[in-house]
Order: structure tokens, then sequence, then C-alpha cells
């Protein structure tokens, strides 16, 4: 490992930056390192203006993942190696607003019942009853499920922050059948490699799997679970404030935006035009 990169490594940890986001900001400015074959101290705005548009021309990153490799070299140009130009300089690419995949309670149940595996069934499930995203499930200990209290203690999630998440009574029930069955110790769904937890990548591959055998058409991931978790919840009266501590956000317009307007309702809503008298 080069000085530099120990140095940028610290500097991350002092930040308190999490371990798969050392790990992306590191892979980014090493491959900025090999698009050029130099050092990355020796480049400026210019080269970093034409890795980003090689990232994208070439590459095909999408906006979210060309954000991400921005901020890698932001941090790494404004902390481990100041450059005598201002930082400022690096372009943001602007994030696209979309309306994300929600999936009904009908095809909820339609895909859930899809999964054959009793663990890939528990992971799954929690991910669409408590809202967790991938890697706070996948990191679950098996004394974090609270079942006198019902609830589930989120142990350093998204921001290094600790929560809670709701344990529903059914869910209780399929994590218990799931234990007996596996009787893990430590991790609740631990990986093949002893000691460590399941990989995030394992989940999406199941999930991938388990939407071809319910034959949904729409895209599903274990997010699209967390985001029907939080739609549903709205459209069931749940207050936006609720929503936002279950989903661990730090900001209620973050919430606001994940969680739009229910279908159902735009659909209760009427169109002016069927208010105008008949001519």
């Amino acid at each position: 490992m080069t000085p530099l990169r120990r140095r940028f490594i610290e500097d991350m940890k002092i930040r308190n930056l999490s371990a798969a986001t050392q790990e992306h900001y590191v892979r980014y400015v090493a491959q900025l390192a090999r698009f050029f074959g130099k050092s990355p101290e020796e480049l400026g705005p210019e080269e970093i203006r034409s890795f980003q548009l090689y990232l994208v021309e070439e590459r095909g990153y999408c906006a979210n993942s060309l954000m991400v490799a921005t901020c890698a070299l932001k941090l790494f140009y404004r902390v481990t190696a100041p450059r005598d130009w201002a930082v400022e300089e690096i372009p943001v690419p602007k994030q696209p607003r979309r309306v994300p995949v929600v999936l009904s309670r009908g095809e909820v149940v339609q895909f859930l019942d899809a999964i054959a595996s009793i663990k890939y069934r528990a992971i799954l499930m929690t991910a669409y009853a408590t809202g967790l995203r991938v890697r706070e499930i996948t990191h679950l200990r098996v004394g974090d499920i609270d079942r006198r209290r019902m609830v589930i203690r989120v142990n350093q999630g998204k921001g290094r922050k600790d929560r809670y998440a709701m344990l529903s009574p059914r869910l209780l029930v399929v994590l218990r059948a799931y234990w007996q069955q596996a009787r893990p110790t430590d991790w609740l769904f631990p990986g093949d490699k002893p000691g460590k937890p399941l990989a995030a990548s394992c989940v999406q591959r199941a999930c991938k799997q388990a939407r071809r055998a319910s034959g949904l058409s729409k895209r599903v991931t274990p997010h699209t679970l967390r985001h029907s978790f939080a739609t549903h919840l709205l459209e069931g009266g749940t207050d936006l404030r609720t929503i936002q501590v279950l989903l661990g956000h730090n900001s209620p317009r973050t919430t606001a935006r994940y969680t739009h307007v229910p279908l159902q309702h735009l659909q209760r809503t009427q169109s002016p035009l069927d208010t105008l008298s008949q001519t």
C-alpha cells in the first residue's frame, strides 16, 4: 500500500466513513490514476473532467454512481492531497428525480410466495416488514431481535447511527422458524465465510431469482421492498415523522421525497375536466 493511499484511508477513518464507503472511494481514486497512468497528485481539473466523461460515456455510469466517484475525488483533493486549484472546480452531476418502483400489497404477497429458501424468505420479508436497508439486515445479530419489546435493534446503520425498527408479530414467526432450522449463534444471517455476515450481493441475487419465479414484470430489489414499506405505511395513514424515524432519515425532506404521493391518493383525485358542466 502506498503512503498516499494509506493517508487517504486514515482521513476517511477519522471522518468515521463506513468500510463500504472507504472501499468505493479508494477504488475511484485508483481508477483515476490508472486511467492516466500517473499518480493522482499529478492530475488536475481537466484530467478529472476527462475521467468523469469516460465514466459516463464509456462505462455508462448513472448519475448516482458518478456522484459517488465525484465525492471520492473531492474528498481526496480537499483533504488528503490539497492542490493549488479549487476543489469546487470539479463538476458535480445533477441528480435526476425519478418515481421509484413500488409493489402493490398483492404483488408483495406474490413475490414473497415465490421464495423457496427459508433464509432468503426471512431476509426479504424483513426488508418489507421493517424498511431496513439490505446491509442493515445482513448485519443483524441474533441478539438484536427483541421479542419482549417487539423491536429490532439496528447497530450502526447508514450514517453510523443506532436505531430501532418495528418487529411485526408475523415477521417474528418467520424469523423463529428460520432460527429453529438454521440455528445461527452470532450473525442472524451468516455468510459462507466463518464469522462473517451474509454478503449483500447474495441477497440481491436471491431477490432477482424470486422476481423471475414470481412472474412479476416490475424490477424488484431489496430497496424496492424498503420503498414499498414506506409507501404502504403512508397510504395507511402513518405520519411522515414516524416513517422518517423508521427509515433512519436525518431530514424530513428526504422522507418526503422518498415517500412520493401514493397512487391511491392520485386515483381518488378528480380531474378539473370532470367537474365541467356538459355542453
